[in-house]
């Protein structure tokens, strides 16, 4: 399934993309995409038999916002460095172990809403990103096979980074990826089963029309089911959690000089194969 949240910023309803395209409300059915929804299979069970037996009413896209297609996330745990290609454009070794930081979730924003350019910036960069949701508790994982069982589905993410906040300021990553509207996230939740090999899909992002990232989650360093393992010794993740896998190479920071940091104006399209597309312009914030 394809579950989306439609509706201005804080009153989404929830909805189903069809398989024909068509949107379709769910508000009948459940009160909103959460954790507690993903966590209930009789619920997923319901909107799957009321989608197939064509009882959900059609819903008019036209002008309706597109918001995120999770509500009241717990926690964005992020994994850097984990693409083979974006390790060697950057110049760096690929870690032995994944590299764990987060994003608050106040950072997450529908998937054509506004990106905002940090007061300060100069180094806004883009990073196309596989969005891992958390269906059960998980917690010790023992295999990457019960990684994967752990996971609901998965979304687009882009994971926007200021990298002179990032690199240059001292401490931690966080201060570069925690601005306003640093995580655009959707269209689409699309249920695991829809996907059934997280490491053969394709990413790609473009910015003002122009192709810059052109990966495979096939790079991962570390996969999908091995990232939620990992993360589970250190941390419970509950449902509702999401975790961004790491960006392929062609990020600004790995490009020759001068590097082409986004500035406000600029427009970022970008989209993984069978998860959607998103689109932002950038504003000063």
């Amino acid at each position: 399934m394809k579950l989306l949240r439609v509706g201005t910023a804080g009153a989404e309803r929830p909805a189903l993309l069809d398989a024909e395209g068509v949107l379709r409300d769910l508000s009948g059915l459940v009160t909103d995409i959460d954790g507690a929804l993903l966590a209930d299979e009789a619920a997923l069970g319901r909107i799957r038999a009321a989608a197939e037996a064509g009882e959900l009413p059609e819903l008019d896209a036209t002008g309706l916002r597109v918001g995120p297609p999770l509500a009241r996330i717990g926690k964005v745990v992020c994994i850097g460095l984990n693409y083979h290609d974006h390790a060697r454009e950057t110049g760096a070794e690929p870690p032995a172990e994944p590299v764990i930081f987060f994003k608050a979730a106040d950072t997450v924003v529908g998937p054509h809403d506004t990106v905002l350019v940090p007061r300060g910036s100069t180094k806004t960069d883009w990073e196309v990103e596989l969005a891992v949701v958390i269906g059960r508790t998980a917690r010790y994982l023992e295999s990457v096979e019960e990684g994967l069982a752990h996971v609901a589905g998965y979304a687009v993410a882009h994971d926007v980074s200021e990298r002179e906040f990032q690199i240059e300021r001292g401490g931690t990553w966080d201060k570069g990826k925690n601005c306003e509207t640093f995580n655009p996230l959707g269209p689409w939740l699309v249920t695991a089963d829809e996907v059934p090999d997280p490491q053969a899909l394709s990413l790609k992002l473009w910015v003002n029309g122009e192709l810059k990232q052109d990966g495979t989650t096939a790079e991962q360093i570390f996969p999908v089911g091995e990232v939620v393992r990992y993360v589970s010794q250190f941390m419970t993740l509950y449902p509702g959690d999401v975790i961004n896998t790491g960006t392929p190479a062609g990020v600004a920071l790995g490009q020759p000089e001068p590097k082409p940091f986004l500035r406000a104006g600029d427009v970022v399209e970008l989209e993984i194969e069978g998860l959607g597309r998103q689109c932002q312009e950038l504003k000063d914030a």
